[in-house]
């Protein structure tokens, strides 16, 4: 979910799927996702009610980072296809009555980007201020430092890279190889907004999901960030780098762009918990952006210095609920493991039950809905027994393992152990392992067409799911009870109950509770109300229907049974494991 103002809009109605490209369906058999393969899925992804995809980057990559280091806007990465195939995929969306969005990643590019070849290749290149590039600091003994202590967000070493052919060092807030482009330079913005903007919406694309929309514009200054980390040299900088004022101004010259397209956008806005300054990117005043994603509720433990170090499930369901009531936001992505792993159990017993009661909060809260793929098939994390620390292969996996080794030692079993449990719990590769298509043929049916066309099917580029024979899409298409099915669902439910589920007031009734979650979507002056009761424990609990008072309707007011995560039952003040239920609440007046 997503935060967004009351005015009325189709986007706000919409039910938005990401795809990520490389894990989603690979059509010849090559081991790697791939656009033909997209295309052969929209008739499903239709099927389930969704409005809009939203395609993770596809861009040609050096994929250091997946795809996040783009070295050319305009091209496909080739194992994924090509230009046509791409423009052939915006055709058959549309089609289908659906939209099409992709990723803005213009923070940075990758060091393969012709741009950063010119601009690292002299100081009098003109290009040379397309990126961020300082002279070193030296200590009193003369070694050589980075310009600041900035900490780069992935593993715990300095966000600037030396340059031995320039003398100089570059910044990067992600990985070394993403070199941050230069916002302050006027020629830089025309190029971004030209290449990466321009040359997608004029073939079609409906909008853009907008990476780490907040970073853009750095201090003048770079000035060193407080010491939060004792025990590292560089520290976590990003309350200087994030929000900094020529961030609207940047903004403001990009929407005079989108509005000629009529485009969509949501911003990805990291660590941005105040409300206002939330505000001053999403209302309509600002008119900057349509939507942005909030993390202060799927990112509940994180480690406070570096996310990894963490404990998993060390966050209590108050916590949890004060921040979808502070941000209404839940959402699950390729940034982030598996929303049943992290907020319900995955065990077997539990896990379907787990996953229709995220679809029924999920489909309950207010704001654009967005389903993740895997998510409508209660995909989970890989379990820890048989997805071992070999198998990651997320850049920002590993350099965290890898600094714990230099941190602690390589033969450190306790922190090592510590270390992988975090991985489990919240490493992003859980949310990019291969869709399971059908759990009966070669690797979960990935590569299923090109299996039956009698090709060769190499092995998926990452470690298939263990679970891929038991969690896989075929096996839930035609079954009523199934993850899949309640899926579609809800989403029907909700969006024949628009007015109350998408646009209505949320108030969480029983905010202290630590085992159910009740809350109620109210419209103003409207003589209904829906009430939605959740049970977030393994465990049968008790519950009493709140009172007309505490509902703010008058005496006598009726509930009425709408929607439940388990079959309908008389008994009405007990709720099974993870069972979730939405009661319409109706004046008698």
């Amino acid at each position: 979910m997503t935060i967004t103002m009351r005015e009325k809009k189709w986007w706000k109605e919409a039910v938005i799927y990401q795809i990520y490209p490389a894990s989603f369906c690979d059509s010849n058999g090559d081991g790697i996702g791939d656009l033909p393969g997209i295309i052969s899925k929209l008739d499903y992804i239709a099927s389930l009610g969704i409005n809009v995809i939203w395609i993770s980057p596809m861009y040609e990559s050096p994929q250091v980072d997946m795809g996040y280091d783009i070295s050319n806007y305009e091209e496909v990465y080739p194992p994924y296809g090509t230009l046509q195939d791409m423009e052939t995929l915006i055709k058959e969306t549309h089609t289908r009555g659906m939209r099409i969005m992709m990723d803005l990643v213009i923070n940075h590019t990758s060091d393969q980007h012709a741009w950063f070849k010119e601009s690292r290749s002299s100081k009098h290149n003109s290009k040379r201020d397309w990126y961020i590039w300082r002279p070193p600091r030296y200590s009193p003994s003369g070694t050589r430092l980075p310009p600041n202590n900035w900490r780069c967000n992935f593993g715990g070493g300095s966000a600037w890279e030396w340059d031995e052919l320039t003398g100089e060092y570059y910044l990067h807030i992600w990985a070394t190889e993403q070199p941050d482009l230069n916002w302050d330079n006027a020629e830089t913005r025309s190029a971004i907004y030209s290449s990466a903007m321009e040359f997608w919406l004029k073939r079609g694309v409906d909008g853009f999901r907008v990476d780490t929309i907040n970073m853009y514009s750095k201090p003048a200054d770079l000035p060193d960030a407080p010491i939060t980390d004792p025990k590292a040299p560089y520290q976590p900088a990003h309350a200087l780098y994030c929000n900094e004022p020529r961030m609207h101004e940047y903004l403001d010259e990009m929407s005079l762009i989108l509005s000629q397209y009529d485009a969509i956008t949501v911003g990805e806005l990291p660590y941005t918990s105040d409300l206002q300054c939330v505000l001053g990117y999403v209302s309509a005043e600002a008119r900057k952006i349509n939507m942005v994603f909030q993390f202060d509720a799927v990112e509940m433990g994180f480690g406070k210095t570096h996310k990894y170090e963490m404990t998993p499930n060390s966050f209590t369901l108050p916590e949890f609920k004060a921040a979808i009531c502070q941000t209404q936001e839940l959402i699950q992505n390729h940034d982030l493991p598996r929303s049943i792993t992290r907020f319900t159990d995955d065990r077997p017993q539990f896990r379907v039950h787990g996953a229709k009661m995220l679809a029924l909060l999920q489909g309950c809260l207010s704001g654009t809905q967005y389903v993740y793929q895997g998510q409508e098939i209660d995909f989970v994390n890989a379990p820890r027994e048989s997805y071992h620390i070999e198998d990651y292969r997320d850049v920002s996996s590993q350099l965290f393992f890898d600094m714990v080794k230099e941190r602690y030692g390589a033969d450190n079993r306790v922190e090592l152990d510590r270390a992988f449990d975090a991985l489990q719990n919240i490493a992003r590769d859980h949310s990019r392992l291969p869709i399971p298509w059908n759990g009966k043929a070669k690797y979960g049916g990935f590569s299923e067409a090109a299996e039956r066309d009698g090709q060769e099917v190499k092995a998926p580029w990452i470690k298939p799911h263990p679970l891929a024979h038991e969690i896989d899409v075929s096996s839930q298409l035609h079954d009523s009870e199934s993850v899949l099915a309640f899926w579609r669902r809800i989403i029907q439910f909700r969006q024949a109950n628009v007015d109350l589920l998408v646009y209505g007031d949320f108030r969480d009734l029983k905010p202290m509770d630590p085992d159910l979650f009740v809350f109620v979507k109210e419209v103003n002056h409207c003589s209904e109300k829906a009430l939605i009761v959740l049970n977030f424990t393994t465990a049968q609990k008790s519950w009493t229907e709140p009172n007309p008072v505490e509902l703010g309707m008058p005496p006598g007011a009726e509930t009425v049974l709408l929607m439940s995560t388990h079959p309908a039952k008389s008994e009405k003040s007990h709720l099974a494991p993870f069972e979730g239920r939405v009661y319409l609440v109706q004046s008698q007046e």
